[in-house]
């Protein structure tokens, strides 16, 4: 029996039969809109202009007089949606879900809330001398300690930085300086001068406030020891002499002594 020759048409058809259609990579974005697929979507990077029309969206959203507070949340995203992509910057621009805009603006509120700190505590620290450039790079500096990240959003920080929300509470500007202590003198003993007249006086009703306290203090322990010398006086003469021990008639001559 002769073999089966490799290059035999009948062995090719049983191999093409059995192997995985082809793809046409032409015909990916055909397949892509056909009824039967769902397509995911696509992700992408939010760039700057972006950005700032989602924080314009969201400022003038949620500050809406008619609805403010009592929309709901989906409904309250949708508007910013409807917002978003109605702006005239966003002309030729891929449309965004309002479930990507509320996930981005998730970010860009976490960051800037973080960021805000960290410009406090640079203008905190800001000393004479420093300008606002400065500051700022403090403040990355602080922000990337901080969180271990670099802060990419100082566009949306300059957007939002006036707003209520995320006003920094210490002015521009502002400088707190630090307190250094102040150097001990040490002065001779000729070089000491006697208090003044109102420190001589604030000391003299210190003292006499000390002494007339201790006084309060004093005669109510006088008091309450004389009580209790009462009380046991009275219990032994309450009762009979003849059963009054050595002791007993000792404390009692000498309570009555100390009474009289």
């Amino acid at each position: 029996m002769e073999p089966f020759p490799s290059h035999s048409p009948g062995f090719v058809n049983l191999l093409a039969s059995q192997s995985s259609p082809s793809i046409d990579v032409d015909s990916a974005e055909a397949l892509g809109n056909s009824p039967g697929l769902v397509k995911p979507l696509e992700r992408r990077k939010w760039g700057v202009k972006e950005d700032l029309v989602l924080i314009s969206a969201w400022l003038n959203t949620s500050k809406d007089p008619i609805v403010a507070n009592e929309q709901k949340v989906v409904s309250f995203w949708k508007r910013i949606e409807l917002y978003f992509n109605a702006s005239p910057q966003m002309i030729g621009s891929v449309p965004r879900e309002w479930s990507q805009c509320k996930q981005r603006w998730g970010r860009v509120n976490a960051e800037v809330s973080r960021f805000v700190g960290c410009h406090e505590a640079a203008l905190k620290e800001q000393s004479s001398g420093q300008n606002e450039n400065d500051v700022m790079k403090a403040a990355h500096d602080i922000f990337f300690n901080d969180y271990n990240v670099k802060f990419t959003l100082e566009h949306c920080w300059r957007e939002l930085r006036f707003d209520q929300k995320w006003r920094s509470h210490v002015k521009d500007g502002a400088k707190e300086k630090r307190k250094e202590p102040a150097p001990e003198v040490v002065l001779d003993d000729g070089d000491v001068r006697p208090p003044g007249v109102k420190a001589s006086k604030v000391g003299k009703r210190r003292k006499h406030r000390n002494e007339a306290a201790f006084d309060r203090v004093e005669s109510l322990l006088a008091m309450k020891n004389m009580y209790s010398k009462q009380k046991i006086l009275d219990r032994l003469l309450a009762k009979n002499e003849e059963t009054l021990s050595s002791q007993e008639k000792e404390l009692k001559t000498k309570l009555i002594g100390e009474m009289l």
